[in-house]
């Protein structure tokens, strides 16, 4: 009986003793942590934070460094009003998205009306393309005409007649390149307030400001297929749909938009494409060359030379551009010295010195050049 206890106990036993160490080894093991010193834990350094740089604030400098002259803003009305590549064809609709079913806009015909021959007419109905915010809504190509056009100016028949702008047509700018663009118009001089009057019969299409070239100016549709504008008024009298008839009053001249004085800028159109005013009207001799004109491609020639003027208005843009990024003034304050100034702009006053003569005394109001 002893022997068969001691066969099933020794395993047990063994298990104990195998068991035993291991636990004594556990217990060993468990030393307790120093205690933090105090003060200690705000001083434990952080090996994964990253130490942020110090960036040292440089005021720019807002010195002028290059005068241009003064052209048109590129999103002018004037800088845009030429557009001949062909483009998809506007038709007589207006996109009417206050009312949208299920995301499908409504499109919705014109419905404004003038007055014209004692008759109430469609405005839609009696032009193909009426747009009352963009000069040239057509793109057509003049200088693609193939077939030659003939306007009637004047037909005394019908009671249309033509009128000078002013009272008097004092010319001062051609039409063609100036400076380094192209314009599109004749200039006349005025004064401030003088009477500016419609060419022919037709009616308003745009009555606008644009201070980045016209100013405040008026664009009329004329019964013979042609347009007028009107440009740098001080005030335009008529709205967009009023019919006016040839020599009634329309604006006051004026000086607005990118103008050195009072002038109007008179341009002539035909599917906005500029025509050279004097080929129609003898400004000196205050009368219409003629009674009707003849549209044809060679009218448009010139566009070639104004594309080429465009293209050299740029160059000269980035040109200057790019010199005033080369060259870097600063207009001296007082209290500056030379090496705050360096330091401000990140040179030495080496340089400086070099640049400016080997300048010592800052006097404030003088320029310090820096590059």
């Amino acid at each position: 009986m002893l022997k068969f206890v001691n066969y099933w106990l020794a395993p047990w036993l063994l298990v104990l003793l195998m068991l035993a160490p291991g636990q004594g080894q556990a217990q060993r093991r468990k030393v307790p942590e120093p205690k933090a010193k105090a003060g200690s834990a705000g001083k434990r350094k952080d090996f994964f934070r990253i130490k942020s740089p110090k960036i040292q604030y440089v005021r720019p400098d807002t010195t002028i460094l290059i005068e241009t002259k003064d052209l048109p803003d590129d999103n002018s009305d004037e800088a845009k009003s030429i557009f001949f590549n062909p483009a998809k064809k506007l038709s007589i609709v207006s996109e009417d998205t206050t009312t949208l079913d299920e995301g499908e806009p409504q499109i919705v015909e014109m419905t404004e009306e003038v007055l014209i021959d004692s008759s109430w007419i469609k405005v839609a109905g009696y032009y193909s393309i009426w747009d009352t915010r963009n000069i040239n809504p057509y793109r057509v190509d003049g200088r693609r005409l193939r077939d030659t056009l003939n306007l009637q100016l004047v037909e005394p028949t019908k009671q249309r007649f033509a009128r000078m702008p002013l009272r008097t047509t004092p010319l001062t700018s051609d039409f063609g390149f100036r400076g380094y663009r192209w314009h599109y118009g004749v200039d006349l001089d005025l004064d401030t307030g003088d009477s500016v009057r419609a060419a022919f019969d037709g009616v308003v299409r745009i009555s606008k400001w644009d201070g980045g070239g016209y100013g405040n100016y008026l664009l009329v549709r004329h019964y013979n297929g042609v347009e007028t504008l009107y440009g740098h008024l001080s005030k335009a009298l008529v709205a967009p749909g009023t019919f006016v008839k040839a020599g009634q009053l329309i604006g006051r001249g004026g000086s607005t938009g990118r103008s050195t004085g009072s002038h109007l800028h008179f341009e002539v159109r035909y599917e906005g494409n500029p025509i050279d005013p004097e080929r129609m009207y003898d400004f000196p001799d205050y009368k219409l060359l003629k009674d009707n004109f003849q549209i044809t491609s060679a009218l448009f020639e010139y566009y070639s030379k104004a594309l080429r003027a465009k293209a050299v208005a740029k160059q000269r843009s980035a040109s200057a551009a790019s010199a005033a990024r080369r060259m870097v003034t600063h207009r001296i304050r007082s209290g500056d010295t030379l090496s705050e100034v360096a330091q401000k702009y990140g040179v030495s006053q080496a340089q400086l010195r070099r640049l400016n003569g080997n300048v010592k005394t800052l006097r404030p109001g003088k320029t310090l050049r820096i590059k």
